[in-house]
């Protein structure tokens, strides 16, 4: 089972949930693997202070022109959707920072002219902590190709049972990236208009990728109720409410979000996560269903 925790604005309190989620499975004495794909500000590092054991190097392909083939003849810089590549005076310039690797140029070169060579772009680290495998992605300063170090952070996470995703914020390529084959979403807001409407575009993401997910609600007692009567309308279920309890705050400053230190909220993430087992399971059943109704 995949579980990722996204949210339409960043400072919900995203990475806050993901590592409560993940102490709460861990404790129940179930495998779990924590991804933090926030590639661009990986922070969850932080709180559990995982021993990274390995890291590698994640890089993408680009563009390497060879001039004793190349005639100039601009088909390459045609093609290019990224307009990465041009022409001047029949030599061909590349612009590294515009390229997406997506090897059309490499590919469509009359004369065979161009090579691809491995660009770094970040890297992804793995460890253990409290029992939790960790997997986290850096992206190098500078670069925007933060989807593929997505990739590669999530790859990490195939076929090891449990998952939980820290998601980027936002609703961009980079969260589809996060979010795409996952078995529940949990998005995480708070009650302001800012959050309220950060909230219906997450959501409109997660239903055209059509991924089942709920609500979590951070900072509860405070501020309006516009997400809560966007929900009801919208019968979007409320999974998680955590209110702005200063002790909170205050193990955040601290560097340690471990909320099971604090009886009331590990009741709270233990009943979250044996909810969305049960929403995941009933989702799972009823594809199953839906698949034999279409074989019959």
């Amino acid at each position: 089972m995949k579980i990722a925790i996204a949210s339409g604005k960043g400072g919900t309190g995203k990475t806050t949930v993901a590592v409560n989620l993940a102490l709460t499975i861990a404790s129940l004495g179930q495998p779990v693997t924590l991804l933090d794909c926030d590639v661009e500000e990986p922070n969850c590092h932080l709180f559990l202070k995982p021993e990274i054991a390995g890291s590698r190097s994640v890089t993408v392909p680009q563009p390497k022109v060879l001039k004793e083939r190349c005639n100039g003849c601009g088909v390459c810089a045609d093609v290019c959707e990224y307009h990465a590549l041009t022409v001047m005076k029949g030599r061909v310039l590349v612009f590294s920072e515009l390229c997406h690797g997506c090897g059309a140029c490499f590919l469509l070169c009359p004369e065979k002219a161009i090579v691809e060579e491995g660009h770094p772009i970040g890297s992804v680290e793995e460890g253990v902590a409290h029992g939790i495998r960790f997997v986290q992605g850096r992206l190098n300063v500078g670069e925007v190709m933060s989807p593929a170090v997505i990739h590669q952070v999530r790859e990490r996470g195939d076929g090891v049972g449990l998952c939980i995703i820290d998601s980027p914020p936002g609703t961009s390529c980079p969260v589809v990236e996060s979010v795409r084959g996952t078995d529940f979403v949990l998005l995480v807001t708070e009650p302001t208009p800012f959050g309220l409407n950060d909230l219906t575009l997450a959501v409109e993401m997660v239903r055209a990728l059509a991924r089942p997910f709920a609500v979590a609600l951070n900072r509860c007692d405070e501020g309006d109720e516009g997400v809560r009567s966007y929900c009801e309308r919208e019968r979007i279920e409320i999974l998680l409410s955590i209110p702005n309890d200063r002790r909170i705050a205050e193990s955040y400053a601290r560097g340690d979000i471990d909320l099971s230190k604090l009886p009331e909220y590990r009741k709270v993430f233990d009943q979250c996560y044996r909810r969305i087992a049960a929403l995941v399971n009933a989702s799972q059943d009823g594809a199953y269903r839906g698949k034999k109704r279409r074989d019959l």
